[in-house]
This record gives structure tokens, C-alpha cells and sequence, in this order.
């Protein structure tokens, strides 16, 4: 079983909802040996998915509003495989904290497209922000799975 966790800020926008989309491709290709996860590097620990991340997946079907946040911490990552950030900035914060994990953390667009990128941070901008950093994050996840 190979273990993905997705990382940003808060887990509560864009890792939350990279998470949920992931599930959704895996289990729409059936795909059952990989297990997802999320968590942020400043998570408040049990904070809801902000209401615009839900909104904007119940679209496409997918239920967040059970969603709670994690903070991330070496016992998360204890048998973790790829770590998938949303910056370049979150993938530093993660290494700096965590070497051990240098060769396994990756940028969602730096894994998927072979190049560095930043999914845009919605957070207080608005349904329209994030309907885009969704189809950003859906966009890189498509193509991870495809290499998966």
C-alpha cells in the first residue's frame, strides 16, 4: 500500500481539497493500493474545511464538510512515501523540519509536470479563487495518477 500525503498551510483550502479530488481519481480508475492524506504545516488542529472549499467540491459531488484538519508532525510521515506540497515553499518548510524526507517531497506541479509551480492560494479571495485552485490542483493530480 503506498501512502501520499498532501500538504499546505492550514489543511484547510488547497491539501484538504487535493485530498478529497484524489480519492475521487483513484476511486474512479480503481485504483485501491494507495492510501491519502493531508495535513498542514500550520494547522489548527480539528478546523473545518473553509466553506468555499466545500462548495466548490460539492460540484463536482465530493462531501468536505467532514473534513478536519491536521497538523503535520514526524508521526505523520512515519511511513509516508511522496509528500505532495502546494508551493516550493511548503516543499522547503518540509524539508527543513523533516530531512529524512528529502527524495520523497515534491511540488504538486513539480511532480506532475516535471517543473516548479506554486497552486494558487484562495484562501480569503473568494468562491472564484478557488473554483481556480481547483482545477489547478485537479489538473496536477490527473497527471500524478496518470504516473502513479
Amino acid at each position: 500500500m503506498k501512502k501520499i500525503l498532501f500538504v499546505c498551510t492550514g489543511n484547510t483550502c488547497r491539501s484538504s481539497m487535493a485530498e478529497a479530488l484524489f480519492k475521487d481519481i483513484l476511486k474512479n480508475r480503481a485504483i485501491d493500493d494507495i492510501e491519502v492524506g493531508s495535513a498542514g504545516i500550520f494547522a489548527l488542529e480539528g478546523d473545518k474545511a473553509s466553506n468555499e472549499a466545500i462548495e466548490v467540491l460539492k460540484e463536482d459531488g465530493i462531501d468536505l464538510s467532514r473534513h478536519r484538519a491536521r497538523l503535520l508532525n514526524g508521526q505523520l510521515l512515519l511511513d509516508i512515501d511522496l509528500v505532495f506540497t502546494m508551493t516550493k515553499a511548503h516543499k522547503e518548510a518540509v524539508l527543513e523540519r523533516f530531512p529524512r524526507m528529502r527524495g520523497k517531497v515534491y511540488t504538486v506541479k513539480e511532480y506532475a509536470y516535471g517543473k516548479d509551480g506554486d497552486i494558487s492560494d484562495p484562501y480569503g479571495m473568494g468562491l472564484k479563487a478557488y473554483e481556480v485552485a481547483k482545477d489547478e490542483i485537479l489538473q496536477a493530480l490527473k497527471a500524478i495518477a496518470d504516473k502513479i
